[in-house]
């Protein structure tokens, strides 16, 4: 195998690659053996015709496209590792000459990490955070735990109300004409959620148990079912209960129920005790972004397109991931959603960016400032991965070759780049 790099420009480069015309034919053979139980040669029994006599019937070119894909990636990863460059892409081949007898010869072109020149990163200034708790951050956290502690009530000598969980029957029509999906019985609704379309659930309100209505609304022009988006649609709704939340009262025998404390006050501390931790935990993380956001800003680079179209994939398989841990798949997803795969993925396109660019910053801070990771953050880190993924941690050393564990010194890098510009920010 051979090779030959073109600079395409904007980070962008071409590779010409040769595979020898021994590795093709050996290509060709493991491609004839692979198919030939699949075609019918006449004369012979299925699986035994030559080579050759399959090659004379269907043509020189019937093993071509199994031989290629068969040389492709090795070629390619080779010359990958061999070119010394960082690629930053999935690579678009283009076969430019495959033939029995001579050396197959592709291209690949690849985007290549872009240059960054950064910016001011230190000194950057960021708004100080407000970290003290108000009386109505309290309260909503406390009337919060009041909600989840609530129980709900039957009532039965007064109408609906905003707040109400009715229990209804609806079966829903557009154009006189009932429609998939809009039937509901014994459906608890609580009025005012706006869980239901338009003015659906105001329209319950002052309606009795027993009481038969028409409720009259209109689909929203996103909706996700594309029949319906826009039409004015009649429901037919038939209250069959009232139930109403009725909260606990605020006092030392509610903490008792719901804390360790004794006393509502030492409840009240807890509780402010913990909005303040998290309050503090996300002003950390709002600094962070908004010190890497300035640094972006004031740095130049050049991002390739095919670089954010790699990241842009990796980023829908990893929300894929995170589907399948519910239980769902992307294709149900875009059903629920009303979504192309080409829409969702263009959905992406600026989180993509921001993430390479963000990214590729911080490498650069870390490259400048010579933070460099330890053995021993190393080790405690692959510990802490073995802690969160329950493994042996020999395990752990096993899984991670050589790439995974540079990558993995390059994330800490980065994290040791956003601890130092965030610390080297000014709050004003």
């Amino acid at each position: 195998m051979s090779f030959q790099v073109e600079d395409l420009g904007k980070n962008m480069v071409k590779l010409t690659i040769e595979a020898t015309a021994e590795d093709f034919e050996k290509a060709l053979e493991k491609a004839y053996h692979k198919n030939k139980g699949r075609i019918n040669v006449q004369g012979f029994r299925k699986g035994k015709a030559p080579r050759a006599i399959i090659e004379k019937m269907y043509g020189a070119g019937i093993f071509y496209e199994d031989a290629a894909n068969e040389v492709i990636p090795e070629a390619y990863d080779a010359a990958a590792k061999e070119c010394g460059l960082e690629i930053v892409s999935r690579p678009s081949i283009d076969v430019t000459q495959v033939e029995k007898g001579k050396s197959f010869i592709f291209t690949a072109e690849v985007a290549v990490k872009p240059a960054v020149t950064l910016g001011q990163y230190k000194g950057v200034e960021v708004k100080k955070a407000d970290l003290e708790v108000s009386e109505e951050e309290l309260g909503a956290q406390l009337d919060k735990a009041r909600e989840q502690n609530s129980r709900t009530v039957t009532v039965e000598d007064r109408a609906v109300q905003q707040g109400d969980i009715a229990t209804i029957d609806f079966e829903g029509f557009v154009d006189g004409v009932a429609f998939e999906g809009g039937k509901g019985t014994d459906h608890a609704l609580e009025i005012g959620s706006h869980s239901f379309i338009d003015t659906f659930e105001d329209q319950l309100v002052g309606k009795n148990i027993g009481e038969e209505c028409e409720v009259n609304v209109t689909f929203p022009q996103e909706y996700h079912a594309a029949e319906l988006a826009g039409k004015p649609a009649m429901f037919k709704v038939t209250v069959k209960g009232i139930k109403v939340k009725e909260l606990p009262q605020l006092d030392d025998d509610f903490a008792q129920d719901v804390s360790e404390y004794e006393t509502l006050e030492e409840y009240k501390e807890s509780v402010k005790k913990e909005i303040a931790e998290k309050k503090a935990r996300e002003a950390k993380s709002a600094k962070e972004d908004s010190v890497v956001g300035q640094i972006v800003e004031n740095a130049q680079m050049d991002i390739p397109q095919p670089m954010i179209e790699t990241q842009k994939r990796q980023m829908a398989d990893e929300f894929a991931q995170r589907l399948q841990m519910q239980g769902l798949n992307l294709e149900q997803y875009m059903q629920f959603t009303g979504m192309t795969p080409e829409r969702f993925l263009e959905t992406l396109e600026p989180q993509a960016l921001k993430r390479i660019q963000s990214r590729l910053v911080l490498e650069e801070v870390a490259k400048a400032e010579n933070l460099v990771v330890s053995d021993e953050e190393l080790e405690n880190e692959m510990k802490r991965m073995a802690e969160n993924y329950n493994m042996e941690l020999d395990r752990v050393r096993e899984m991670l070759g050589e790439e995974e564990k540079k990558l993995l010194t390059t994330d800490l890098q980065v994290q040791k780049a956003i601890d130092f510009v965030t610390e080297q920010a000014v709050e004003i």
